[in-house]
């Protein structure tokens, strides 16, 4: 790795010098992190069995959403415990060294970018599914979903890599400025997907209100638009958990690191974790057959059919 390289890398991450003036936000992200890490874990082991046994769900939808919540898993199993694994250290007063950092870098790297293609592809395609409508299943093809999947996970594997041949400076710079064209696009097409979705939802309830019964053509539409607010909340909460983050390097690569600069970082790299909990929770509060299917095997677990027979 380039010297250059080592030496941001190393500025932007706690000194063992500053361990006094960070302990508590040491502890307190340490403590959030282990909790996250398993809420993480959990519910969305539990999203994905109820993804694929929703039998509602187009296929396409299916396959978008089971690569979100994988990588969501996998911020619980790998990316928190090497955060909490550096805050231990922190606390120990003892310094990671460069490469345990370019690691960190890349892991979180890699499950982030995953999760932001991931919304990106959620997005492109509910707005499909709105603006073709008939013309959505004949271009939305599942082996063009799949594609797609494989190649978001390809890139979000590699494209951190970057970090170890061309250099920390050069893969951030790189990294900022397609994460703001992508994030400008994507608000694009979400600010349409929501204008889009308030319009025709005024509209179904106007038919509704002069018709004793929806078609089920109206009734079909009337389920995408439910599906696409769903992402848009999904895009939301992403953006808002991402968004301190973004800011905390972009104020470091400008003025400089400090102690409140640092501890801004950490604590927005706790908010990052947290979108990862979040995301099943919005699941199952916005899109009905994953609810449904959630509450099937919640009520099917042997601990709580226990508990509900010593209770009647």
């Amino acid at each position: 790795m380039e010297k250059i390289s080592c030496e941001l890398l190393l500025r932007d991450y706690p000194k063992v010098s500053e361990v006094k003036d960070l302990r508590s936000t040491f502890i307190a992200n340490c403590v959030f992190n282990s909790f996250l890490s398993y809420t993480a874990i959990m519910l969305n082991i539990v999203t994905i069995h109820a993804i694929r046994k929703t039998s509602s769900l187009a296929k396409t939808s299916k396959t978008l959403l089971l690569s979100l919540a994988v990588s969501d898993v996998c911020v619980g199993l790998l990316s928190q415990p090497f955060y909490i694994s550096l805050l231990v250290m922190w606390l120990q007063q003892n310094n990671p060294g460069c490469k345990a950092y370019a690691m960190f870098t890349v892991v979180i790297s890699v499950f982030s970018l995953a999760s932001f293609l991931g919304v990106v592809a959620l997005s492109l395609d509910r707005f499909l599914a709105i603006h073709l409508h008939l013309r959505y299943q004949e271009l939305m093809t599942h082996k063009r979903v799949v594609a797609a999947v494989i190649s978001i996970w390809l890139l979000s594997v590699f494209f951190p890599l970057m970090i170890f041949w061309a250099g920390y400076d050069i893969y951030y710079l790189v990294e900022f400025l397609l994460g703001v064209v992508s994030l400008v696009l994507t608000a694009m097409v979400n600010v349409k997907i929501y204008l889009t979705v308030q319009r025709h939802k005024n509209q179904i309830q106007v038919l509704q209100v002069q018709q004793e019964a929806q078609t089920d053509d109206m009734a079909h539409f009337a389920c995408l638009i439910k599906s696409a607010l769903s992402v848009f909340y999904v895009y939301v909460t992403f953006v808002v958990c991402y968004f301190p983050y973004f800011i905390s390097v972009v104020v470091i690569e400008s003025n400089g690191p400090n102690i409140a600069l640092k501890r801004f970082s950490l604590f927005s790299l706790t908010l990052i974790h947290l979108n990862s909990s979040l995301n099943p929770v919005i699941y199952c509060w916005k899109m009905r057959h994953i609810r449904h299917a959630i509450m099937n095997i919640l009520r099917n677990m042997p601990w709580l059919r226990n508990r509900a027979s010593h209770l009647s």
